[in-house]
């Protein structure tokens, strides 16, 4: 049944996701050059607030869990997370939105995609080059820049790629060790997620229905200086409310 009610929903989502990109593409472009970032990242909002109503579509549920609600904001946050999927993002952004999510993202996505291309390279996110170390932490620093200035909260995916299965790779360092250095009054906020790579688990079409999605906001950690005991007390943090 699941499989046939993947067959008829699919489309639809697709094309509600494809015109909420397309619609929204010219809203926020005047949004941002007539009433500036703070308007803009409203607009944002609001896009993937319907971006999250097209994974409902699906009958996907998403729970939001931990201190989400407590998180401060008169402090700069760093989110570090698990990554398994581009549906990872839109209840980032809407859910929680009060810490303007700003991210680290290939820079693949920075050209091409409606609405998405534009809020990377305009909105407070940097692009990275996975093969160019050099200038990906010189990008991650201004991104660590803005949060300090701004006290926003910048979220990071240290396995450096998704992973399609749910089982979560090993930090990697670098990027997180740039974003703590920039911003020293930072919190670093361990964030888990669950199941969002069940929806392409067996390809991008049909997609999965009825997928049960999670977000564990862990308590925010004090950056003290030691940042290798930082990372890895994250990293554990991370996986102990990963889910099969």
């Amino acid at each position: 049944m699941k499989t046939v009610l993947g067959y008829l929903l699919t489309p639809i989502s697709y094309l509600f996701f494809a015109l909420v990109l397309v619609l929204f593409d010219p809203i926020q472009r005047i949004t941002l050059n007539l009433f500036g970032h703070n308007t803009h990242d409203k607009v944002i909002s609001v896009i993937n607030f319907f971006l999250v109503g097209c994974m409902r579509i699906l009958g996907a549920s998403i729970k939001i869990e931990g201190c989400f609600d407590k998180l401060p904001s008169d402090r700069p946050l760093i989110f570090a997370a698990n990554h398994q999927s581009m549906y990872d993002l839109p209840p980032i952004f809407w859910y929680l939105r009060k810490v303007h999510p700003k991210f680290v993202v290939k820079k693949e996505l920075g050209k091409g995609i409606p609405t998405i291309s534009y809020n990377i390279r305009r909105g407070g996110s940097v692009m990275i080059d996975r093969k160019n170390p050099k200038q990906a932490v010189t990008e991650i620093k201004k991104l660590g820049e803005l949060i300090q200035e701004k006290k926003f909260g910048a979220f990071i995916f240290p396995e450096g790629t998704r992973s399609r299965s749910g089982a979560m790779k090993p930090f990697k360092a670098a990027g997180l060790e740039a974003l703590l250095e920039s911003a020293p009054d930072a919190l670093l906020v361990p964030l888990t997620i669950n199941h969002t790579y069940k929806f392409t688990e067996k390809g991008l079409f049909p997609l999965a229905i009825g997928v049960r999605v999670s977000y564990y906001v862990h308590d925010p950690l004090e950056n003290k200086g030691d940042h290798t005991a930082l990372i890895a007390a994250a990293e554990e943090a991370v996986r102990s409310k990963l889910k099969a």
